[in-house]
């Protein structure tokens, strides 16, 4: 049996010493490889560019240039090269943070207290990368209930949304509210592997990185019921 790959992964932050923490950490596992760090935003950018890491953990606050800039420059450059974009995974010291709820508008995966168990902080990243769930998909949706109640424009329905089915339309719904694939097969008397093609269908379809995005895409557009959300029919 052939032993998988290694995750490679990377540290955007601006404190000596928590870089020196986190790469401790990630390098105790055998299925982790540490393959970068940078103190700030630009030099996040060039880092991953060169090391190509598979995750990469941002911090926000950063001088020179925030994470939320150095997310989108990282995302958009390796759209560019035709590369496998990194899951980035952006670091908070808040719950409720709004800057949080921009790198994920800008392309991150999820977010991340600062202050998170170190073994939650591995399950993340393992997490992130095999993209089957989110990180904090319930947290990722408090996050824009939070501030997007104050933006009183959304963006109008693309037309791919209408080429879903009425049962990917129901997967979308509740993946958007944010519960789990297991969560979902439960409600909705469908095993779990059912549930995983139909999100990998709508992801597909909406061209969608992964389920975080899918949230950001409901509320971006008011596609879900708690939202009062219009109908598209």
């Amino acid at each position: 049996m052939m032993t998988p790959p290694t995750i490679r992964v990377a540290l955007v932050d601006d404190q000596a010493l928590f870089r020196a923490g986190i790469r401790m950490l990630v390098s105790s596992q055998p299925d982790l490889e540490f393959v970068g760090e940078a103190g700030n935003g630009s030099e996040g950018v060039q880092m991953a560019a060169e090391k190509r890491p598979d995750v990469i953990l941002m911090d926000i606050r950063m001088p020179v240039m925030d994470g939320i800039r150095a997310t989108e420059l990282i995302l958009a450059g390796a759209d560019a090269r035709g590369e496998t974009p990194p899951r980035i995974v952006v670091l908070t010291t808040f719950d409720l943070d709004e800057s949080a709820t921009k790198a994920i508008r800008g392309g991150a995966s999820g977010f991340l207290l600062k202050d998170a168990d170190p073994e939650f902080l591995l399950a993340s990243i393992r997490t992130v990368h095999a993209g089957s769930s989110v990180i904090a998909a319930s947290a990722t949706r408090e996050l824009f209930e939070h501030f997007e109640r104050r933006q009183a424009l959304h963006e109008p329905v693309p037309a791919a949304f209408h080429t879903l089915t009425g049962r990917e339309r129901e997967i979308f719904e509740l993946a958007a509210r944010g519960l789990s694939n297991s969560e979902i097969a439960a409600g909705e008397f469908l095993s779990e592997a059912t549930v995983k093609t139909h999100i990998s269908r709508i992801l597909s379809k909406l061209t969608l990185r992964d389920r975080v995005q899918l949230v950001v895409f409901a509320f971006q557009h008011r596609l879900t019921h708690k939202d009062g959300a219009r109908s598209v029919d």
